[in-house]
């Protein structure tokens, strides 16, 4: 269908740009601690891990997760698309396998056709077809603005997990996407992107993780995650957390969207970048302005932050070659050092 509604109208908030920042985020997760012990529970709440992970006993392991949001880009297929791949993504951070899917869907009924949600479910069924799962059922509610994401589900073998934690002075770092799909999708919202910049943004967006199934095999990768609505340098800051060390940048090899500095430059800033700022600036050495904007910019459905030995740089890449990553992507962005002073990242 022709879809003449412009979605981001409909919503105060845009994509992992919805998100509550990591300093009120974790003032909520502090009362909400049960006095139950669940032995079988490898992966909670503890370390701020992309999804809960379970021991099911036979050498496996359950992946959960659930991430929903507001409209990123106006075109009800393509947030579909969006929505569910960057939900689904959470499972290939973990070095799980995709299994099932669940829709979480809110729509205001008396605001949007019932179409348009329905070209929501579409572009999400497209994503799970092409991750080998089903989209078997779910929730939806009349809501005061369009919401829509998924609850899933994986396997992993349970010596292969891959988690937040675990990474090692010497290892180099690697993002699978570019960089500036929030400053982009800002744009957008504002009218001023292109339609090359925007697809070129949402072509990023829809791409799966999926290579993170396969990073298990590689025996030098130390920790895994997937970069979101907490910025690149959010998500790396938790990687470190009480490891004693550093991540060194190079902002110069860290792979951007095209013509992000032109966007830069008209200040296209999503709100949520001083956010993630003022929750854990402290934390990093004072960046010039474009790279405090890129580096805390929120990533919807981002790429996945691979911290890997130098070792096994060789079978990483080639396994980023056969798996398409973007050829900016191929190279490392930083490197894990000890840590000197008060910073976690430094440049």
């Amino acid at each position: 269908m022709e879809n003449k509604v412009k979605l981001t109208e409909f919503s105060h908030g845009y994509g992992c740009g919805c998100k509550i920042s990591p300093a009120v985020l974790s003032s909520i997760l502090s009362g909400a601690k049960s006095k139950l012990q669940f032995p079988n529970m490898i992966v909670g709440n503890a370390t701020n891990d992309d999804a809960a992970v379970m021991d099911l006993g036979n050498g496996q392991a359950l992946v959960s997760t659930t991430d929903f949001f507001m409209p990123i880009v106006d075109d009800a297929f393509n947030f579909g698309k969006i929505a569910a791949t960057n939900a689904i993504s959470d499972v290939y951070a973990m070095g799980g396998k995709p299994i099932m899917a669940l829709a979480i869907l809110g729509w205001p009924i008396d605001k949007l056709p019932a179409e348009l949600a329905s070209e929501v479910m579409r572009g999400a069924v497209e994503v799970c077809d092409a991750a080998g799962i089903p989209l078997a059922g779910g929730h939806t509610i009349d809501s005061l603005e369009p919401i829509f994401g998924l609850a899933v589900n994986g396997l992993v073998q349970r010596d292969k997990i891959l988690t937040n934690q675990g990474i090692q002075k010497g290892d180099l770092l690697f993002i699978t996407k570019p960089l500036g799909v929030g400053i982009i999708t800002t744009a957008h919202k504002m009218g001023k992107a292109s339609d090359e910049d925007l697809n070129n943004a949402v072509e990023s967006m829809c791409r799966l993780n999926s290579i993170g199934a396969l990073l298990p095999s590689i025996k030098g990768v130390h920790a895994l995650t997937d970069v979101t609505g907490f910025g690149l340098f959010g998500h790396l800051l938790e990687m470190l957390e009480g490891t004693g060390l550093a991540a060194l940048i190079d902002t110069k090899s860290w792979p951007v969207l095209p013509n992000v500095d032109k966007y830069l430059a008209q200040y296209t800033i999503p709100a949520i970048t001083y956010r993630n700022w003022n929750s854990y600036g402290n934390r990093v050495q004072e960046p010039s302005a474009d790279v405090l904007h890129l580096g805390c910019d929120p990533q919807t459905s981002g790429g996945l932050l691979i911290a890997v030995a130098p070792e096994a740089i060789d079978e990483l890449v080639a396994l980023l070659k056969e798996n398409n990553i973007p050829e900016s992507c191929l190279a490392p962005m930083g490197r894990v050092i000890s840590k000197e002073g008060d910073w976690e990242v430094v440049f």
